[in-house]
């Protein structure tokens, strides 16, 4: 039980990472709400906090209006797999855009603290490696990925100006690939792919040759991450890299994941995706520096408990968002 209790708002808090962070802020003995508009995201993921006394579900959705009396905000709300961010793009810009606006019209009323999850997607296709958080990115304004990566980089701006100009105490981590138990199966991501592929026996999709790379870090990891952020001083308010550094290609991956499963699953290979990023890595000097923080849980670890909440859950009883997955 903390000494100060806090009525906090996690916007998306039903998803993956959402979930997880509500688990926390309820352990702690915080007031918490979960705001979800339950298009991506899985009411199990948090029904077992349902019978909580401080814990709330709320089904909204993020681009209109909200109402709230809080003293601390997660904004987490945004499709984020690049099948299910396409699938309405302009709708995953009003999420990133006019959901960041209306959090931080509430949180200039409320002075509330309020933290933005943007995302590694802001660096584009980088030039720069490992990125940094001053490299400034390459993305194409006009490709299908755009209505993600422009989004974010939006509400980053978002975020700046109402810190600027209307002193909002605000927060921004740029989230790198986080995996771990209660990702959707079906959200299109490269590890819940290569899991649900390798488990059911069929082959597993690489885009391109294999040698695009990825960093993976686990969600206790992440989440620590944020907490970390949320409760630092005032005078880091970021933007921060939260990721694992280690860096992985696309058939390393594959191969570790046939392993860990014993699978006799084949890897076939498919053309790579518009505006897909070569290379994904983060420098996390900034998160090591003003957070104390840094992944702890290995690869291989990590994806050996993913792997096991793959093997006890029902895939009938989950639903792909979208077509695009």
């Amino acid at each position: 039980m903390v000494s100060t209790l806090k009525r906090i708002l996690v916007t998306g808090g039903a998803g993956f990472l959402g979930s997880h962070l509500c688990e926390r802020l309820v352990e702690q003995g915080h007031d918490v709400i979960c705001l979800d508009n339950f298009f991506t995201s899985q009411k199990s993921n948090v029904a077992h906090l349902l019978d909580r006394p401080n814990f709330e579900l709320v089904r909204h959705d993020v681009t209109l209006p909200i109402f709230l009396e809080v003293d601390e905000v997660y904004n987490l709300a945004c499709p984020a797999a690049p099948g299910h961010y396409q699938f309405n793009p302009i709708k995953t810009m009003k999420t990133s855009i006019v959901g960041s606006i209306n959090v931080l019209v509430m949180a200039k009323r409320c002075r509330a603290k309020v933290l933005q999850a943007s995302t590694s997607e802001i660096y584009g296709d980088p030039e720069v490696h490992p990125q940094r958080e001053s490299y400034r990115g390459a993305v194409n304004t006009l490709g299908p990925r755009a209505c993600y990566d422009e989004g974010k980089r939006a509400a980053e701006t978002l975020f700046m100006d109402y810190h600027r100009s209307n002193r909002v105490n605000i927060r921004i981590v740029r989230i790198f690939n986080t995996y771990g138990p209660r990702m959707h199966p079906f959200d299109g991501r490269v590890i819940s792919n290569f899991i649900r592929q390798a488990l059911s026996g069929d082959d597993i999709t690489i885009f391109g040759d294999g040698g695009h790379t990825r960093s993976f870090c686990y969600r206790d990891d992440l989440i620590e991450a944020m907490l970390r952020m949320m409760n630092g001083p005032d005078d880091f308010i970021g933007p921060v890299n939260l990721g694992n550094p280690g860096e992985y290609s696309m058939l390393e991956l594959a191969r570790r994941i046939v392993d860990l499963t014993g699978s006799t699953s084949r890897l076939v290979y498919q053309p790579l995706p518009a505006d897909d990023p070569a290379r994904r890595q983060p420098d996390i000097t900034l998160a090591r520096k003003h957070l104390g923080w840094e992944p702890t849980v290995p690869l291989d670890e990590g994806l050996a408990k993913t792997i096991e909440w793959f093997r006890s859950i029902d895939l009938n009883h989950y639903r792909p968002p979208t077509p695009n997955y």
